[in-house]
């Protein structure tokens, strides 16, 4: 792998783990409601936005898996 190849993965790498972390942010969300500690509605509101970054962290690794796959050689 080269340097530029490694840079454009860590890129990708840096791109996927912003949606990760908001899906462990509102999911830390959805238990506290599940306790009480939160209204429902917030838990709710919690799991459109993990539903929505799920898509997101997908989204990015399929643009890393199509660019990256672009410079296979056999």
């Amino acid at each position: 792998m080269t340097s530029e190849e490694f840079s454009r993965l860590s890129v990708f790498v840096h791109d996927a783990r912003k949606p990760l972390n908001r899906i462990s942010m509102q999911a830390e969300l959805v238990k506290m409601a599940l306790n009480g500690d939160v209204a429902p509605e917030k838990a709710l509101a919690a799991l459109d936005k993990i539903i929505s970054s799920a898509k997101d962290c997908s989204h990015t690794l399929s643009d890393m898996t199509a660019e990256l796959g672009e410079n296979v050689s056999e």
